[in-house]
């Protein structure tokens, strides 16, 4: 692949979607759960936050909307995108976020980029293990100079080993699709199509494979758009936690934990042989190598922190004990267990359940949901109650309780959705943006629609039905996801705050 892109796909954009290990509230709350000193933001502090690779600017501006006092800041190397999140901003009415267009190898020559602030939170989803190392090199200058004392980093990148059974595969779907020729999406599909024939031919090095089969099932589902950035760029290749701590740290950035919470505890994602060997290492680099070695995840979410404090168990349980959670799902969908790297982790109801009915009432602080008389076992550990919770998708900390719905919030919410059902339905997961919380509140974009027409006076299962047009072999469902939506999630919605 030649042109302006270097190596990266340009011809195909790249997909829409929420990603919420990015919001600066999970990232501070997994340096803290990490035993590293962070400040979660608190009310109406003023907040800097900078995401590099933003694509369209989703995650930028439903974290902008729901937080006013933010100043956020996307970038991305591709003019399209940038132009596209402008446009979206604007539409919105959104004066706390910018995005500028930049080549990550020469941000120094970007006047924007080079009188950016010095930023309190930098995110990147999904750019590190797919561009040239120029680009790599220009990130890590860029951290360098523009993370402040204290701030926060989170990356996200394909790790190895998840992905050692796949590289054969991902380098087939690449090769030949570049012989197919034409659009990225169009040479993703053929490289897939001959993945999938090899594996009926029963080829060793793909058949029965269990992470092969797998990933090449999640692909069946996946947009055209998500297989052309995953497979086609040029530069494409999973890392090494250590290789990714190496490069950051000549930026002054250490490693300090997961921003998928429940990674964070090794009896939840390694068995006991396994975490025995784990804790033969003081090292937590090491230590995270044999995770890895014990571990199927084949995306790795890292917080990294430039200047480190680490704190006391006690100092960590104080901060943690004093987060508010706001539940976001209807009390009854607690699960028996939580799926984790190790397993199954059976939920506690006599622990558990208690603390989710309270939730229902309203957003409660850890420290009170641990007092709760009728809350039967170990009260004492509020990073695992918070990681649990967050796992099962039950509940999301929250900065400003009992406050009322966000006016940047709400029309941020109505632009997206109109924009949104113009396009078509994307694969990934929506936000609705929410200022109680801060933290935007995760939907696939029929929730996102069915939440519009609902603003706009359309309130019964008919109504909403003849709203949305579904086709007539999928109207039964349709029914289905209405009645759900009007019976369980617009409760759980209401109770967080986000109308």
């Amino acid at each position: 692949m030649s042109g302006w892109g270097g190596g990266y796909v340009t011809d195909i954009p790249y997909s829409v979607g929420w990603y919420r290990n990015q919001s600066p509230v999970r990232i501070a709350l997994a340096s803290i759960i990490g035993g590293a000193e962070a400040h979660i933001p608190n009310g109406d502090d003023p907040v800097m936050m900078l995401e590099l690779g933003c694509g369209f600017g989703y995650t930028a501006m439903a974290l902008a909307a729901s937080n006013p006092t933010w100043t956020v800041f996307g970038v991305d190397f591709n003019p399209a995108h940038i132009a596209a999140a402008r446009d979206w901003a604007v539409e919105a009415g959104l004066t706390n976020v910018t995005f500028i267009e930049a080549d990550f190898s020469r941000w120094e020559d970007n006047p924007a980029l080079r009188d950016l602030p010095g930023m309190d939170f930098v995110t990147m989803h999904g750019i590190w293990s797919w561009i040239p190392p120029a680009a790599k090199t220009g990130i890590v200058r860029l951290l360098g100079a523009k993370v402040r004392p204290g701030g926060l980093v989170h990356l996200s990148y394909n790790a190895m080993t998840g992905w050692i059974d796949m590289l054969p595969a991902a380098n087939l779907i690449r090769e030949a699709g570049n012989r197919a020729g034409g659009a990225s999406d169009h040479r993703a599909a053929e490289g897939l199509r001959l993945v999938r024939d090899l594996i009926k031919a029963e080829a060793h090095n793909l058949h029965g494979r269990p992470a092969v089969t797998s990933r090449m099932e999640m692909f069946e589902n996946a947009s055209a758009n998500y297989l052309a950035h995953e497979f086609m760029n040029d530069h494409w290749a999973p890392c090494f936690v250590n290789d990714v701590a190496t490069a950051l740290s000549e930026a002054k950035l250490e490693w300090v934990a997961a921003s998928e919470l429940t990674e964070n505890f090794p009896e939840l994602v390694m068995s006991e042989a396994q975490r025995e060997i784990f804790h033969r290492y003081p090292d937590r680099m090491m230590q995270e190598l044999v995770k890895d070695i014990c571990t199927p995840r084949a995306l790795r979410q890292d917080v990294f922190v430039r200047g480190a404090t680490r704190i006391r168990p006690s100092e960590r349980t104080a901060l943690l004990m004093d987060v508010s959670l706001t539940l976001t799902k209807p009390a009854e969908d607690l699960p028996e267990s939580l799926n984790v790297a190790a397993g199954k982790a059976e939920l506690n109801k006599a622990f558990y359940g208690p603390i989710v009915r309270a939730l229902a009432t309203r957003p409660w602080r850890v420290g009170d949901l641990l007092a709760l008389p009728n809350v039967v076992g170990k009260r004492d550990n509020p990073a695992e109650l918070i990681a649990i919770l967050t796992g099962a998708d039950m509940v999301e900390p929250t900065l400003r309780p009992m406050t009322p719905p966000g006016p940047d919030a709400m029309r941020f919410n109505e632009v997206s959705a109109r924009r949104m059902i113009r396009k078509g339905s994307p694969n990934g997961m929506l936000a609705i943006a929410c200022r109680p919380t801060g933290m935007p509140l995760a939907t696939p974009l029929l929730g996102l629609v069915l939440l519009y027409h609902y603003r706009n006076g359309i309130t019964g299962v008919e109504g909403l039905i003849q709203a949305i047009e579904p086709d007539e072999d999928k109207l039964t469902e349709a029914r289905t996801v209405i009645v759900a939506f009007l019976d369980r999630h617009l409760p759980a919605w209401k109770n967080a705050g986000a109308l």
